[in-house]
């Protein structure tokens, strides 16, 4: 899955990519205005797309030898449809990098992935200022579903929770 053009290449990230990725994750929250909730390192992110049991996989954008961009996805499944699905976390190219395809072609091999592994459908969230952001995925034949919210428990809540709930 090496897409290629003139100007960048869309490859699977490996292992070295990890450091490249974790600035990119940095620069995306920074983006989005939520740099004080990014607490992860190199080490986990690592661990977590190439250990013994990855959580996720990645792909990444090179422009002359230097990542730009990426995509980190990870499974989900439909109960309705009875498959498969890709939930896409992530999707960033760093601003100088824009306007190139790059975002594109990064939402479209994940794309082609979902067909390859006879996913039913691929999701991702966005937040609701994002206008470019919605306004692209709009242009690719998105749908932004306006009655379905996110629901978090966040590590605090979570243990909290776990400890105070009891089955009946």
């Amino acid at each position: 899955m090496s897409e290629k053009s003139s100007e960048f290449i869309i490859r699977p990230a490996i292992p070295d990519d990890v450091p490249m990725i974790f600035e990119l994750i940095q620069a995306l929250a920074e983006y989005e205005k939520l740099s004080h909730t990014v607490t992860g390192d190199t080490q986990t992110l690592k661990q977590h797309l190439f250990g013994p049991r990855p959580y996720a996989e990645a792909i990444i954008s090179e422009c002359q030898e230097q990542v730009v961009g990426f995509a980190l996805f990870f499974y989900n499944y439909s109960t309705f449809l009875t498959k498969p699905g890709i939930y896409l976390e992530d999707l960033f190219v760093l601003p100088e990098f824009r306007g190139q395809g790059i975002g594109k072609a990064l939402i479209t091999s994940v794309m082609e992935l979902a067909v390859e592994r006879d996913c039913g459908r691929v999701e991702w969230s966005v937040l609701d200022w994002n206008e470019p952001a919605i306004a692209f995925y709009r242009h690719l034949g998105a749908s932004i579903l306006p009655d379905w919210r996110i629901c978090r428990v966040t590590e605090d809540s979570l243990t909290i929770l776990c400890e105070n709930f009891t089955v009946w």
